[in-house]
């Protein structure tokens, strides 16, 4: 298994980061990652679509859980290499801030042997995504 883990404080609400993380129309514009977002129904658990990353192909991925205003979690399976990919995304107000984590799990028959060099490349860019997403809520 690989896990990582990124953790920002900011004075942006949670209300506003919120409404970016639910209108997936808005995470190419910022997380430079991604090219494109789809979503086959509303922000709710159970829920797919099709996630781009830059320059490859669609992964198909899944809501697997929902809590509104606090915590989404995302999956992608690849069977074909024998791996699942978990993202995580966390809000907790914190003494008037809100405390962002996201984290990212690689789990499944292959994870030992792949884990180790799937995520570095999955999670280089996540530091420079979260100020991004904070940059973006904080204009709103």
């Amino acid at each position: 298994m690989f896990k990582f883990e990124h953790t920002i404080e900011t004075v942006v609400s949670a209300k506003a980061l919120w409404a970016l993380y639910s209108d997936v129309s808005t995470w190419k514009t910022w997380d430079a990652g991604i090219e494109a977002v789809t979503l086959n129904g509303p922000f709710a658990e159970g829920t797919s679509g099709t996630l781009t990353p830059r320059g490859q192909n669609p992964l198909i991925f899944k809501l697997v859980e929902v809590r509104e205003g606090e915590r989404f979690t995302n999956e992608t399976e690849m069977p074909e290499a024998g791996v699942i990919l978990h993202f995580i995304h966390t809000l907790q107000p914190i003494n008037g801030k809100t405390r962002i984590s996201h984290q990212v799990m690689i789990t499944g028959l292959a994870a030992d042997v792949l884990g180790p060099q799937m995520g570095p490349v999955l999670t280089r860019g996540i530091p420079e995504t979260m100020q991004s997403l904070v940059a973006t809520a904080g204009l709103g």
